[in-house]
């Protein structure tokens, strides 16, 4: 198991945590974080990883809405919840390629969520994945190429100063 991928289970259980507890548990969730053994740049990525779900929770649940049909946010399981938020986190950031994201939320839902989980992730998250490549597209005023427009988000994401997860 990577680095990376420890980090990610971290980050999904200090986003359940805070899912369940609210923002009053985030001192308890870092000292989780930070108590986990693991080494310094697994816990850095972990925070990283946790601090953009945070950060882009909003617009995460609105792709999410959109795109998990017949599902309310709140009736989603919670780890299929948060998974789906740490994807979409890591996608928005601009710094994750889609398919690693996808991939690594698929690898969490298989050990953390049920034997359905993976398909209805997959399935939402590359809805989620083609909706941002079209924005991105159409921001750019491109022709909804799909490796121009992830190149897109990468430039935009560095233009805008973020060092990315």
């Amino acid at each position: 198991m990577t680095g990376h991928h420890r980090a990610r289970r971290l980050a999904l259980q200090a986003l359940c945590a805070l899912d369940v507890q609210g923002t009053k548990a985030r001192e308890r969730v870092d000292y989780f974080i930070d108590d986990s053994k693991e080494p310094p740049q697994t816990i850095a990525f972990a925070r990283q990883l946790l601090a953009k779900a945070v950060e882009h929770l909003a617009p995460c649940d609105q792709f999410l809405s959109r795109h998990a049909r017949h599902w309310e946010m709140s009736r989603l399981a919670l780890v299929d919840r948060n998974i789906l938020r740490l994807a979409v986190g890591e996608i928005l950031s601009g710094r994750t390629p889609m398919k690693v994201a996808i991939t690594e939320a698929l690898r969490l839902a298989k050990e953390f969520s049920t034997a359905e989980s993976p398909r209805f992730i997959n399935g939402v998250l590359d809805a989620v994945a083609k909706d941002i490549l079209k924005e991105t597209s159409r921001d750019a005023g491109d022709t909804g190429d799909k490796a121009n427009a992830e190149e897109e988000r990468h430039k935009k994401a560095k233009q805008n100063g973020d060092r990315g997860i």
